[in-house]
């Protein structure tokens, strides 16, 4: 079976290696470089935290188990880090929200412990703990993060090396050949044509842009800013959520940051200064919890469009209409990327439904006249 999988990022990637492993003949096709979309302008948070309705979080727990899964199978998965996560609300007018959410994490089975400021100072002693006051905080050990070009990379290698998958990076599909109401190749900017038995679109935000032959998804992406410091002297091994800041290591030092007031402040892709308004936006709240960082130690900000399917849910089936043509769409990539990948190799390759998926088909979005489009 042919199987050609557009979009090389962390979900692209585990499809192919999940699709080359059920004895399919992978050919994966990039726009631009390996996870150089969303998957590496992420947060990249494993978690399930707050995920509804219950099917989309047993969606989520279902990858972050499948990333345990998946680095007891490669043995060494220097992708994968499963570190917990620290949660306060420095508002008491959000305490009773945070409350409510982690007793429904908890009686769905998530793992969450209240813990208070001393064990937070063993845990992460840069915390300041000022910047806690008395505040309740929520530790959840589950939580981890993952670094999705390694994770891109290795699995890929091993989609290449096992099992022999084409990878091709900066070749862009611009059609996909339907005869038939059946999809039957792909073709390049460069003219290419790659014949296929199935297509997997997983482009994330630009599954809303269309390719010639085939309806987009109808998708509600937003903006984003994601900065990250300097190589610091730091001993930061958790992420801690903190109001509407996320901060979390990155590697050699360096401290991955968001803040969800900042998004605003860009409407489109474009460049950000190390020294501009964004960046001390996101400096200044990182230093009233961590004393250490200093108002020049941004290294770079980034911009990224983030692939959020209309309602919010991941979208992965088959495309009505359109036989041989499936997506595999979602905000929760970093999260479910294992299993998603496991789930669609089933679907694809072998033929047999996924469970897990039955809530998540494109065909949500049908509307009953015009085709694809906004959910009836």
């Amino acid at each position: 079976m042919r199987v050609v999988v557009i979009g090389a990022g962390i979900i692209g990637s585990s499809v192919a290696y999940e699709a080359a492993r059920a004895g399919a003949q992978v050919t994966v096709l990039e726009a631009g470089r390996i996870a150089g979309g969303a998957s590496t302008t992420s947060f990249a948070w494993t978690n399930a935290t707050g995920k509804r309705p219950q099917p989309y979080f047993a969606l989520n727990v279902a990858g972050m188990r499948a990333h345990l899964d998946l680095a007891r199978e490669f043995g060494h998965a220097p992708w994968f880090h499963q570190t917990g996560s620290i949660e306060w609300y420095s508002n008491e007018a959000d305490w009773p929200a945070q409350l409510e959410n982690a007793e429904q994490m908890r009686d769905w089975g998530y793992g969450v412990e209240w813990i208070g400021k001393a064990r937070v100072a063993e845990l992460e002693p840069e915390i300041d703990p000022a910047a806690i006051a008395n505040s309740p905080v929520v530790y959840y050990p589950e939580e981890g993060w993952v670094q999705p070009a390694l994770y891109a990379a290795w699995l890929l290698r091993a989609a290449k090396e096992k099992w022999n998958a084409d990878i091709r990076s900066h070749a862009a599909v611009t059609s996909v050949d339907v005869r038939n109401g059946v999809a039957k190749s792909v073709r390049t900017v460069d003219g290419a044509v790659h014949e296929a038995d199935a297509i997997v679109n997983c482009t994330g935000s630009w599954a809303a842009h269309v390719l010639d032959g085939v309806p987009p998804i109808p998708m509600a992406s937003n903006m984003g800013i994601i900065g990250f410091t300097f190589p610091l002297a730091t001993t930061l091994r958790r992420q801690f959520h903190m109001d509407d800041l996320d901060v979390r290591p990155d590697g050699a030092g360096r401290l991955m940051i968001h803040k969800i007031s900042a998004d605003s402040l860009v409407t489109e892709m474009q460049p950000l200064e190390t020294a501009g308004a964004q960046a001390r936006h996101l400096l200044d709240a990182v230093r009233r919890v961590l004393p250490a960082v200093q108002p020049d130690d941004m290294e770079s900000i980034r911009t990224v469009v983030r692939p959020i399917p209309s309602d919010n849910l991941t979208c992965s089936g088959w495309m009505p209409g359109v036989e041989g043509y499936y997506v595999a769409v979602t905000h929760s990539g970093v999260s479910i990327a294992p299993h998603l990948g496991k789930a669609v190799a089933q679907e694809v390759v072998r033929g047999h439904a996924h469970e897990s998926l039955q809530d998540f088909r494109p065909d949500r979005f049908l509307a009953a006249k015009n085709g694809l489009g906004e959910r009836s």
